[in-house]
């Protein structure tokens, strides 16, 4: 899909899910929390990375409340000022935030104390657009793609999981692989759970 083409639909999908209005999102995110955690990806998860949703984006927190109250350790997206890739940090509600240069908060932590993705039991993402084989459109940064495409290379599906986080009304019809993109290995919308083909339930 050209770039030009793969802009509009963002523009598309953005706006359309920026007019559900409170009662719908949140509705939305309550039945995916339910749907996520019933998955044996979350229930044996130890390392969860969520995300601060925004511009419509499904809103994890009941996601994130769920995998507090089981006592799970819970990540939030790091972009370095400098770097291209995303780390994690670890998030509760005590945690500090500050905004990174895009103005998307983050936890406000040392280095020192930052995941990379292969670290993780389960990421669960944001995404612009989805298709049934769990292809992912995101917001074009790449930032995702760059950060797990370490996953490109297995043969098995193994940890991470990748889970993708969207209203069903996201979904289109087919989505266009680039070579850098990663596929995921759910996504989940109010309605149901798209599986990727191969991998495992």
């Amino acid at each position: 899909m050209p770039s030009e083409n793969k802009n509009n639909l963002r523009n598309l999908i953005r706006q359309n899910r920026r007019q559900l209005d409170f009662h719908q999102q949140d509705l939305h995110a309550w039945s995916i929390a339910h749907l996520i955690i019933r998955l044996p990806a979350f229930r044996n998860a130890k390392r969860i990375a969520c995300y601060l949703a925004e511009d419509g984006e499904i809103d994890p927190v009941y996601i994130i409340e769920k995998a507090l109250q089981f006592k799970k350790q819970v990540y939030l997206p790091i972009l370095p000022p400098t770097g291209k890739s995303l780390f994690f940090a670890a998030y509760n509600h005590r945690t500090k935030l500050k905004a990174n240069q895009f103005g998307i908060l983050e936890p406000d932590t040392h280095p020192d104390h930052w995941l990379r993705a292969r670290d993780l039991s389960l990421i669960l993402l944001p995404l612009v657009a989805f298709d049934e084989n769990c292809n992912r459109l995101g917001m074009g940064g790449g930032y995702y793609d760059r950060s797990l495409a370490f996953t490109a290379h297995r043969k098995q599906w193994h940890n991470p999981r990748l889970i993708g986080l969207a209203h069903e009304l996201q979904k289109v019809d087919s989505l266009s692989n680039e070579t850098w993109d990663i596929p995921l290995n759910m996504i989940a919308t109010e309605e149901k759970i798209y599986f990727n083909q191969q991998s495992k339930k």
